[in-house]
């Protein structure tokens, strides 16, 4: 503790050396750094999608060039989108820190709370979930053009998009009101602790927060999730028992075998695993499956629909995918990422304890008094910019190595050359782009890109042979 007080006394001395304005504009000039940077990636990664014209080398004769061609007109289109939409994030983000957007939607809070008979000044519980809740609104409703020009723009030009408009907006709708129905709880809960807590609030908050992350983990799969998604089990059939063989074979504890309807919204294919300790249960989307009938599709209407090529894996390619998976629950990566993560979010949570009574913190956006969610935002998503850059940077390092590991287990279960197969049927049917600039992939992927994968599978490969 003596090393935690002498490591929170010195973030407060920092900080009462730097004004108001100084801190204003050094989250401005921050924010614009970072902005520019990933731009100057995202060019260098337009460039090479641009220059490259032809399949590589390493994959010709695995993906045609009807495909490649494809893959490579989705990744200008998605590259075109994402420059616009970042430059109007960018300014959009700068426009309200700059016109003291976040004070207006907090005074507006306080009339809203006020209208309902209440004083604010003693409510700042209610009135910080009004604030949540016009915030959380104004935000559906400034990215809804974005994201259905994304869906039924870019993803429909390129055979994706499975929805319809009804059900894009019900979805919308569906998670604005999941969302404050979470956050107006843990938010409340959040305040009371950083305003009850005492000296060491930050320590009970991080306990809060770790407790709310581990309820919404075991209760998102059975109750959330399928407000979205119809869920089914896997039905009897050779998939099931090789599944089930598999995860006897590395003593996985599986209980339930589910297909997700995923073919109702996209033509994205995934798979997962979730669970805690003994009773682990393992998701398949309809569209990772080969020779499976979507569940939201009528057998009745195949005959009027025109012949398309299979997409998907078959059985063995599925059960090379889901030997990767569980890689990643025999070699820990699940639980080292989660210890990392709550060791970060204690760190952030304690420099947050020393700075919440910092005053100039809150003049710097405009603010007269010191709400406890505005001075955590404040401290997480600005203060913290620089550091969040680097970990996610490093924590991209961290998943591709787990990445190379989980295809080793794979490979040493004896599924080298399903899985091989199955990660390039993937990559053809998500029409990824199989070329990118290092220092892009570097910064940005959470997952190695396909070329780099198949080259560690293969030497791999001769290392046990």
């Amino acid at each position: 503790m003596a090393f935690l007080e002498s490591f929170l006394s010195q973030c407060t001395e920092i900080a009462a050396s730097i004004a108001p304005k100084e801190i204003f504009v050094g989250i401005i000039g921050f924010s614009w750094a970072t902005f520019l940077w990933d731009e100057y990636l995202s060019y260098r990664q337009r460039c090479v999608v641009l220059n490259n014209r032809l399949v590589p080398p390493e994959l010709r004769g695995v993906i045609d060039r009807e495909t490649f061609d494809k893959a490579r007109a989705y990744a200008i289109d998605k590259g075109k989108f994402t420059l616009a939409e970042s430059i109007y994030s960018q300014i959009l983000g700068t426009g309200v820190m700059v016109y003291g957007g976040l004070p207006w939607l907090w005074d507006a809070a306080g009339s809203a709370v006020t209208a309902v008979g209440l004083t604010p000044d003693g409510n700042e519980v209610l009135q910080t979930i009004a604030f949540l809740t016009i915030c959380n609104s104004i935000t559906c409703v400034l990215n809804l053009p974005w994201s259905a020009y994304f869906t039924f723009k870019i993803e429909q030009k390129h055979g994706f998009n499975k929805q319809t408009s009804g059900f894009f907006i019900k979805d919308k709708m569906k998670k604005l009101a999941l969302t404050e129905v979470i956050s107006a709880p843990v938010v409340s809960g959040l305040v009371y602790i950083i305003k009850a807590g005492g000296d060491y609030f930050f320590f009970y908050l991080w306990l809060f927060t770790t407790g709310v992350f581990m309820f919404l983990m075991t209760v998102y799969p059975d109750l959330i999730a399928p407000l979205f998604d119809k869920y089914e089990p896997l039905p009897e059939g050779d998939l099931k028992t090789r599944i089930e063989d598999l995860a006897a074979r590395i003593n996985f504890p599986l209980t339930k075998l589910y297909v997700v309807e995923g073919s109702k919204r996209s033509a994205h294919s995934n798979a997962y695993f979730y669970g805690f300790f003994k009773n682990k249960r393992i998701v398949l989307y309809d569209t990772l499956l080969q020779d499976y009938t979507p569940l939201n599709k009528d057998d009745t209407a195949d005959d009027q629909q025109p012949l398309k090529k299979k997409t998907g894996c078959n059985t063995a390619e599925v059960v090379a995918v889901l030997g990767h998976e569980l890689g990643h629950w025999k070699l820990n990566h699940v639980l080292k990422g989660i210890i990392i993560s709550q060791v970060n979010l204690f760190m952030i949570f304690s420099v947050f304890g020393a700075l919440y009574k910092y005053q100039p913190l809150y003049r710097a956006f405009g603010f007269k008094s010191e709400p406890a969610l505005i001075g955590l935002v404040i401290v997480m998503q600005y203060v913290f910019a620089p550091y969040h850059e680097l970990v996610s940077f490093l924590m991209n390092m961290f998943s591709r190595h787990n990445e190379y590991q989980a295809d080793e287990f794979a490979v040493e279960l004896g599924f080298q050359e399903e899985l091989q197969s199955a990660l390039v049927k993937l990559n053809k049917d998500n029409l990824g782009f199989p070329v990118h600039d290092p220092l892009y992939s570097a910064w940005h992927h959470s997952h190695p890109p396909i070329l780099q994968r198949l080259h560690a599978l293969k030497a791999h490969t001769k290392k046990t042979e």
